[in-house]
C-alpha cells in the first residue's frame, strides 16, 4: 500500500467509503509509473496505484493517458493483465454510473438472468441514481433498460422489478398502508399489487413503521407474512427488498459472505466510495470475522492485494 495514502491532509474522511481521494496526485507521474509497468506486465505497480486513487482520480489518468500514448488504459490492462485482477481493474477505471449500468447489462446478458444482483442493484438504489442509471445504460448499449428488463423477467416478478427501476415517494399514512397490505392476503391467493406499489414507494422510515404495524396486527413479522403467501420470484424479489428496507447494509454483507468473485469484486467496487464503511461493520457483525480477513482466506495473489487494497483495513 501507498505509505502516501496515509499523509494525505485532504481526504474525505467524514465519507464512509474506503477508497478516497489520493492528496499527493500526479496524473502525469501516475501515467509514467503505469506505462513503465505495463511495459514488464507489473501488476503489483498497477494495483498499488489505481486502487489508491478516488473515481473522478482514475478519470484524469485515463484522460492523461490518452493524451499522452494515443491510446486507451483499458485496452492496455487488457494486454498486460489477465484474470481476475485484470477485471477487477476495469472495473475501477469505470465511472460510477457506467459501473453499475454494465453490472445490469451483465446480469442479463447470455442465457438465464440474474436476478439476484438486478435485485441488489435495484433494491439499494434510490430513484434519482437509477434514473441516472438508466440514462448511463441507454448510452452505452442503445438499448432502453426498462424494456430489457422487461424481457429478461415475467408476470408480478416484471411488475416488480419495473416498480423498482421506477420508484418515487409518495406520501400515505403508516395505518391505511397497514391495512392495505393485510387486505391483501385475506383472500385464498394473496394480492401481490399493494405489496409491489407500497413497498416501492415510500421512504424507508415510513416502511419500517408499516413493517411494525403489520407484526402488532397480525402477530407475525413482514418477513413471515412474505414467505407464506407468496412464492417463486415474486416472493424471492419482495424478500430482498424487505431486507433492504430494514438493513441495506446486512443484506449487502450477507451477499459478500458468498465470498463468490463476482459478488465481492462487484459490491467493492461499487460501494468503495459510498458506504464500504458500513458493509465491512455488517459483515463483522454477520459472520464473526472482519471482511479484511476473510479475503485473505479465499482470494490469492495479485487480486487478493487488490481487494484488500479496496477493503483498506482489519477491522
Amino acid at each position: 500500500m501507498d505509505p502516501d495514502y496515509f499523509k494525505s491532509y485532504d481526504m474525505c474522511w467524514g465519507t464512509l467509503g474506503t477508497v478516497r481521494p489520493f492528496n499527493n496526485f500526479h496524473p502525469d507521474r501516475d501515467v509514467h509509473e503505469i506505462r513503465a509497468a505495463l511495459e514488464t506486465k507489473d501488476a503489483g505497480t498497477l494495483v498499488r496505484i489505481l486502487t489508491n486513487r478516488s473515481n473522478a482520480q482514475r478519470q484524469e489518468v485515463v484522460k492523461t493517458f490518452r493524451e499522452t500514448t494515443r491510446k486507451e488504459l483499458d485496452a492496455a490492462l487488457k494486454k498486460a493483465l489477465s484474470g481476475e485482477v485484470e477485471v477487477l481493474l476495469l472495473d475501477l477505471l469505470m465511472p460510477p454510473l457506467q459501473y453499475e449500468a454494465h453490472r445490469l447489462q451483465k446480469a442479463m446478458e447470455g442465457l438465464g438472468t440474474d436476478e439476484e444482483t438486478l435485485l441488489e442493484i435495484l433494491c439499494t438504489r434510490s430513484g434519482k441514481q437509477l434514473q441516472e442509471i438508466s440514462v448511463q445504460y441507454k448510452e452505452m448499449y442503445k438499448k432502453d433498460l426498462e424494456k430489457e428488463l422487461k424481457g429478461e423477467t415475467s408476470g408480478d416478478f416484471a411488475k416488480l422489478v419495473i416498480a423498482l427501476l421506477e420508484k418515487e415517494d409518495v406520501p400515505s399514512s403508516v395505518q391505511r398502508d397497514v391495512q392495505s397490505l393485510i387486505a391483501s392476503l385475506n383472500g385464498k391467493k394473496a394480492d401481490v399489487e399493494p405489496w409491489i406499489s407500497i413497498l416501492t414507494s415510500r421512504d424507508t422510515d415510513h416502511l419500517n413503521n408499516v413493517f411494525m404495524g403489520l407484526e402488532l396486527e397480525t402477530g407475525q413479522t413482514v418477513e413471515e407474512l412474505v414467505e407464506k403467501r407468496f412464492s417463486g420470484e415474486v416472493q424471492q424479489g419482495l424478500k430482498v427488498l424487505v431486507e433492504c428496507i430494514e438493513s441495506p447494509y446486512a443484506y449487502l454483507a450477507g451477499r459478500i459472505a458468498t465470498m463468490k468473485p463476482s459478488i465481492v469484486q462487484g459490491l467493492m467496487v461499487s460501494h468503495s466510495e459510498e458506504d464500504l464503511l458500513f458493509i465491512r461493520t455488517a459483515f463483522l457483525k454477520l459472520t464473526g470475522t472482519s471482511l479484511y480477513t476473510a479475503l485473505q482466506k479465499q482470494f490469492k495473489g495479485d487480486h487478493l492485494q487488490a481487494l484488500l487494497a479496496v477493503c483498506r483495513s482489519e477491522d
